[in-house]
């Protein structure tokens, strides 16, 4: 075992084009740590409907130049299959450590397997890569980022010609050729041929931002902004000022792109801590703001903040996504508004009473996005698309603009967010979400709590009877097959997954409680809060987490 591990990674050393890992790999091989050695040949990072996501560094289980070409080389394979022979990929990037080599390598490739590459200048917000694909008449799009992830972490995100990340069965007929690459030194890899885009794409992305608001609707709320040391900043800017609103207030220190992401231990609007330098910048405003906005660091989230009492929180995303869905409504949207499972049922009922289509997919904008007749699409991870024909993926630039618009309207109006979300609640009731989340160092232990609750599933929770249980591995008439559990309770309902990019294990919770008037809205959200509170208990013991 020990000389057949050593000989695989001097296998994988004399073909890895990357100085850095081959040094590391090297001082590795030679210390004998066949502990990390063992963990960086026990397997190949997998490709899936996510792509490729996963830790820096040398080997087949970690993301590296080795790893990156071989399936760029996959995909290209996979693409002349399908009659593109001479198609275009575009090729994204975000700011984190090896973006920019993965994207060159992914270019070059793709010339030499006789397609045309189209790189974007720099560093770009996510939801740029995919309004380029359809704008430029791609075949395909990557966009290099491992989104919301820790710094050490980086990822390989697929698209196809219609804009939207890959669904099965094109994700395993890509793995399937990437796994036939017989060594890197078959993969042709010209040092030119490919062409790197100017502004002209992100030109017309921004003017197409402007389509999202209402002609002569007022712009008058103030934000404050963070990047969360994202590549989001310079283009969220530039939407702002083109749509005439105030300029936002930065948070200066995570303004910039900056792939250790030095204050935060998550770069993730949801994680705890995660905004507390934008809480502290909008109370240290002369002019109170109106709502804080947060990307998150490829810019394809969107979270926000209001004032609530004398501090600040941040919305849920199902609270942003009810938001959004009530103001297109009141703008006369039509056509089909779209979430994922997990998001809150609250979407359902505003689309039931505007007369609109309502779809429920599994999770991902994958699905969200290919919802027929999309008209807007969320899900609670703070995602949200709010211009399909634009971009057909979430994007943290188009709903920051419709949600400060919403803002501005409310201001104009002497209301605010937190005000129209309790006159949702007194119409439809009170959807009240919260979230179990899990993060483990061994995945084994998320199978485990799976196991257990199929084994040995729970009959209620916080003293609601379960009235159904959905194993989704089966799939359903609407839904095709996932690793999930959903219970459905009297007054409540409960989805558990593992997490498809992070070594989660997430449960979903959702109570709705009836509301007869304003004056019961307090009442109402402290029963939800104890539910809600007992729910979380009773799941962790049946689990076992």
């Amino acid at each position: 075992m020990h000389e057949e591990l050593i000989a695989q990674a001097q296998a994988w050393l004399t073909e890895d084009p990357d100085p850095d890992t081959r040094t590391e790999l090297a001082r590795l091989i030679d210390a004998e740590d066949l502990t990390e050695l063992a963990a960086r040949f026990s397997g190949t990072l997998q490709f899936g409907t996510a792509g490729l996501r996963g830790e820096l560094g040398a080997g087949p289980m970690r993301m590296n130049r080795s790893v990156v070409i071989r399936a760029a080389a996959g995909l290209a394979a996979y693409l002349k299959k399908q009659g593109h022979d001479n198609g275009l990929v575009v090729i994204g990037y975000d700011a984190r450590h090896k973006s920019h080599d993965f994207a060159q390598d992914t270019a070059a490739v793709m010339i030499g397997a006789g397609l045309r590459a189209a790189v974007l200048p720099r560093p770009l917000p996510t939801p740029v890569l995919a309004f380029a694909i359809r704008h430029l008449g791609a075949v395909a799009g990557v966009e290099v980022t491992a989104s919301h992830n820790p710094p050490r972490d980086n990822g390989y995100k697929v698209y196809l010609g219609d804009g939207s990340q890959i669904v099965p069965p094109a994700d395993i007929d890509i793995a399937t050729e990437i796994a036939a690459v017989p060594s890197l030194t078959t993969v042709r890899r010209p040092t030119e041929g490919w062409d790197t885009l100017d502004d002209s794409v992100l030109d017309a992305y921004l003017a197409r931002t402007d389509a999202v608001l209402s002609e002569g609707s007022p712009r008058t709320a103030r934000t404050v902004y963070t990047a969360m040391h994202g590549v989001g900043k310079d283009v969220l800017l530039a939407a702002f000022a083109r749509a005439g609103f105030p300029e936002p207030v930065l948070v200066a220190e995570q303004a910039d792109p900056d792939p250790e992401f030095p204050t935060v231990a998550f770069p993730n609007p949801e994680e705890p801590g995660a905004m507390d330098l934008a809480f502290a910048t909008a109370r240290a405003c002369a002019t109170t703001p109106d709502l804080i906005i947060a990307n998150d660091p490829d810019a394809d989230r969107c979270a926000v903040a209001v004032q609530d009492g004398t501090d600040w929180r941040m919305l849920r995303g199902d609270e942003v996504g009810a938001l959004l869905a009530a103001h297109l409504v009141r703008r006369g949207a039509t056509g089909t508004f779209a979430e994922s499972i997990v998001s809150s049922s609250l979407l359902g009922r505003i689309a039931e009473k505007a007369g609109l289509t309502h779809v429920e997919t599994l999770t991902g904008f994958k699905w969200i996005a290919r919802a027929e007749g999309l008209r807007y699409g969320y899900e609670e991870a703070l995602g949200y698309c709010v211009d399909p024909d634009g971009v057909r993926d979430k994007d943290g630039i188009t709903a920051a603009l419709l949600i400060t618009e919403l803002a501005s309207q409310l201001k104009e109006e002497g209301r605010t967010l937190l005000d129209l979300l309790d006159d949702l609640a007194v119409e439809h009731g009170l959807h009240a979400t919260d979230q179990l989340s899990v993060r483990v160092e061994d995945l084994s232990l998320i199978a485990a709590a799976m196991r257990r609750l199929r084994e040995q599933p729970p009959t209620e929770l916080a003293g609601l009877p379960i009235i159904r249980t959905d194993d989704l591995t089966k799939g359903t008439a609407e839904l095709p097959p996932t690793d999930g559990l959903r219970y459905t309770l009297d007054g409540a309902r409960v989805i558990v997954r593992p997490s498809g990019t992070e070594p989660k294990l997430k449960c979903y919770l959702e109570v709705v409680i009836p509301v007869g008037s304003h004056q019961d809205l307090p009442a109402a959200r402290a029963r939800a809060t104890d539910v809600l509170e007992s729910v979380k208990r009773d799941l962790s013991t049946a689990a076992g987490i």
